[in-house]
């Protein structure tokens, strides 16, 4: 099927919007001049909260839509769930190969590390690692968003405004969840800012690549095995770095008060999207 330039652009340019988002969630995140433990708790609190709503909620139930409608119920919920849980393991591996000093995920006994100079860079580092991974589950998330957002737009202009600002909305608090761990490590907004816009524009590239590379490959099967995986990554990466990294920081409470508050507003925009 022919589009015209015009249409084409529209569409981009939809999706480009709702990538850049991201970039938005970060200034709104690093406006106020010093970010305390406490906002810091809360924030990543806030981005477990997003990371798993979104996952549970809206990607692992389309991607069960998607398998179910191919292969029936119960092959179906198998494929998805196999898929949720290969995800897991993916990032785990992931997680393993990164190579690291030390490895910030294994308990150490604070009576080995000499200072608290070297606690607190040890729990910099940590926060650095934190921001570079959730930025790029949320980059993988937004590769597959980016083309259905796009081709959305390409069917029905009006549609693809609508489903362009709700995920914008959905982009906002995910570029909140990277920028703010890479700030309070760095001290650099600069860098906090860009990593931010890095990880949405993964969305319009997700645009592009699908459109004019896999639109003659992609099939119902693929982009649900394909959230299947993202789901299970972006789950594995709340438990294993955001939540431990949050409670480290921050009074238990006020980490399930930002995991609540996060998943409330992923709510919301779900409720806008559909």
């Amino acid at each position: 099927m022919n589009y015209s330039i015009e249409t084409l652009l529209f569409a981009f340019g939809i999706t480009l919007f709702s990538g850049l988002s991201t970039g938005i969630g970060s200034l709104i995140a690093l406006k106020a001049k010093k970010i305390n433990e406490k906002i810091l708790a809360a924030a990543l609190g806030f981005s477990a909260g997003v990371m798993i709503y979104v996952s549970m909620i809206e990607m692992f139930a389309e991607a069960k839509a998607s398998l179910e409608n191919l292969y029936g119920p119960t092959k179906g919920f198998t494929y998805t769930t196999l898929a949720f849980f290969a995800g897991m393991a993916l990032i785990a591996i992931i997680d393993k190969l990164v190579p690291t000093a030390k490895n910030p995920h294994e308990v150490q006994d604070l009576d080995e590390l000499k200072d608290s100079e070297e606690i607190e860079k040890n729990k910099k580092s940590e926060l650095y690692r934190t921001g570079l991974f959730t930025a790029l589950a949320i980059a993988i998330h937004n590769f597959p968003e980016g083309f259905a957002n796009f081709i959305g737009a390409l069917d029905d202009p009006a549609l693809g405004i609508s489903i362009g600002i709700a995920i914008a909305i959905h982009n906002i608090p995910e570029g909140i969840s990277v920028s703010v761990p890479i700030f309070y490590a760095t001290g650099n907004r600069r860098k906090a800012i860009g990593y931010s816009f890095l990880s949405g524009l993964s969305e319009p590239l997700g645009a592009v690549v699908g459109y004019f590379i896999l639109r003659s490959f992609i099939n119902y099967a693929m982009f649900g095995i394909a959230f299947a995986l993202i789901a299970g990554i972006m789950v594995y990466i709340s438990f294993d770095e955001l939540l431990p990294t949050a409670e480290k920081y921050g009074e238990h409470h006020v980490v399930i008060y930002g995991l609540i508050a996060g998943m409330a507003v992923m709510a919301l925009s779900l409720l806008v999207l559909h």
